[in-house]
């Protein structure tokens, strides 16, 4: 996606062939991001950055706190566990929204929902065992960075409308 927007105008001029027999080579203006949608691609970006660090936090909360030794504790981890096996398809659900024509009500869904599934992860985090004072801090950085970016990608989508 960052390759695809720090390329000038055409993003999939490597991807796509120009058919020799039209006359009207890449004149398909669906295939180019518009200056309101590589605003909205920003906040996306954000979300999906968010969303990997979720996942590192995770990891690194689980090899520093994660405790087996009672079934609440197994279960706490189950459950992020199932939650964070949603986190990568949601991400790439938005991802291919992000891609030219932009529908503009797919991204707003898509960030959405993806918004809403970091949230509940880092609620289940903010309530397990793994959270200690430490991981407290980057919880509530990332469910700020969340809300920020959703709000974002709203208003920016909602411009023009």
């Amino acid at each position: 996606m960052e390759q695809a927007l720090s390329e000038a105008q055409d993003p999939f001029n490597d991807v796509l062939d120009d058919d020799p027999d039209e006359g009207n080579p890449r004149g398909n203006q669906d295939m180019y991001w518009s200056e309101k949608d590589r605003q909205v691609i920003g906040p996306c970006q954000g979300l999906t950055k968010a969303a990997a660090a979720c996942l590192r936090k995770l990891t690194a909360a689980v090899k520093a706190n994660g405790d087996s030794a009672v079934p609440h504790n197994v279960a706490q981890l189950d459950d992020l566990a199932d939650i964070s096996r949603e986190i990568s398809p949601s991400v790439d659900d938005l991802a291919l929204c992000l891609y030219p024509p932009m529908d503009y009500s797919g991204v707003e869904n898509n960030v959405s929902k993806l918004a809403a599934l970091l949230k509940k992860f880092l609620e289940i985090i903010r309530c397990s065992h793994l959270c200690g004072e430490s991981e407290l801090t980057w919880v509530q950085f990332l469910e700020g960075a969340v809300d920020h970016n959703l709000q974002k990608a709203k208003v920016l989508i909602e411009l023009d409308s």
